[in-house]
């Protein structure tokens, strides 16, 4: 009897809501000898990548490169501009949400966090009823992630904006767009963002291990009036400095720099609009193959409402264990590798076993979303998991433009 063949040969896909797909072009550009870090390319090399960046963020203010994650980032924006005991606000809708919290939490300030749950976007309203609450003005900043990976759940920052302009209120707007930047549109300075964090791994398609903070002139005046600031998340000296040094608190990430400079080159020759256009259509792809799947079977998007899912990460919830076993399934089967589904149970429930996500960010095209489709259409069926039809021609309509 043949036994069946291996079809996880080749280049394996990692369909996950990051760390993204990188490029060849970035991979490539790392693949070289370490530099001098004191003098010569590498220093013009990092100031090429501020403006780059900051093009991006759709800002003019300030930016600081840190060598961390995105926690970093979050620790970083905090650290310059809340003190212990000051009081934050946090529309929470995921984990993302809830993380960002609780690193308030650590620097020994006072966050009142405002939980949706999650599969409900904020309610400006509460929002708005908890500020007007604060007629002392006593919360510093509300936190706020435009896109929680975890629920893939897309919020209004240009409401949340207005619900503060509306209200007087002088709270700093700090937005995590850790999942968003260069996938869903964003535009810090046109929505009022005060301060915006996001990570390399995603949409800026490079290795993890940099993060970003931008902040604007209203937010370093915040900073300026701390009591103290930490010698290493101070964002001053890295947004202005000057020495090299001062732009990453000690010895430059010199293969994550290459990777960045690669990786902003191309966004610029692909164009930040068509970019958010190429994420959108192929975001609808995805859900056009969900719905479909769901239509006679328990799959469903984990966010119902279309105009608050993101562009870049698809939280789907299919019910125990089929979720955990479709994400084997196409893993062991096809080297395909699809997200868990974090914070939606714990860990030691079995509810976790019914959730999964697609990643759809960064750099990744038409067959690359057909091809996962597929991959998960045919462990749909291998694993007799009840599901509709037609989730593959529904997708390629999308992606034709039918």
């Amino acid at each position: 009897m043949t036994s069946k063949p291996s079809l996880r040969q080749g280049r394996p896909y990692m369909a996950i809501p990051g760390p993204s797909v990188m490029p060849d072009r970035v991979l490539q550009a790392m693949h070289r000898p370490a530099p001098n870090i004191y003098a010569g390319a590498i220093v013009d090399l990092a100031a090429s990548l501020v403006p780059d960046l900051k093009s991006v963020a759709r800002t003019k203010h300030s930016a600081a490169i840190y060598i961390s994650n995105g926690h970093g980032a979050w620790e970083a924006a905090v650290s310059n501009v809340v003190a212990p005991g000051d009081k934050v606000l946090v529309p929470a809708t995921g984990r993302f949400g809830l993380g960002w919290s609780d690193m308030v939490v650590g620097i020994g300030g006072a966050p009142q966090v405002l939980d949706f749950g999650k599969r409900t976007p904020w309610d400006l309203d509460q929002v708005g009823d908890a500020l007007k609450a604060d007629t002392a003005h006593e919360i510093k900043a509300v936190l706020a992630v435009h896109v929680d990976t975890s629920s893939s759940i897309r919020n209004d920052v240009p409401g949340l904006r207005k619900v503060l302009d509306d209200l007087g209120h002088p709270a700093l707007l700090m937005v995590d767009c850790i999942a968003s930047l260069g996938c869903d549109r964003f535009e810090m300075d046109d929505w009022g963002a005060d301060v915006m964090v996001t990570g390399s791994q995603k949409g800026l398609m490079t290795p993890p291990g940099l993060g970003f903070v931008f902040f604007n002139d209203k937010a370093e005046a915040v900073r300026k009036a701390m009591p103290r600031v930490s010698r290493y998340w101070d964002w001053s000296p890295r947004a202005d400095p000057e020495f090299f040094y001062e732009y990453f608190g000690g010895t430059a990430p010199t293969h994550h720099l290459y990777a960045l400079r690669e990786a902003l080159d191309m966004i610029n020759e692909e164009g930040i609009e068509n970019i958010w256009a190429r994420h959108a259509t192929l975001a609808r792809a995805v859900w056009a193959a969900a719905e479909a799947w769901g239509s006679d079977g328990p799959m469903e998007m984990n966010m119902s409402d279309p105009a608050f899912r993101s562009h870049a990460v698809t939280a789907l919830r299919l019910g125990a264990p089929h979720g955990t076993a479709l994400r084997d399934w196409v893993d062991q089967t096809l080297n395909l590798t699809l997200g868990i589904g974090l914070g939606m149970a714990a860990p030691g429930d079995p509810a976790w076993h019914g959730f999964f996500r697609i990643g759809h960010m960064g750099h990744v095209n038409g067959h690359m979303i057909l091809g996962l489709l597929g991959g998960i259409d045919a462990g749909l069926k291998a694993l007799d998991i009840p599901h509709g039809d037609g989730a593959l021609e529904a997708a390629s309509r999308v992606i034709a433009g039918v």
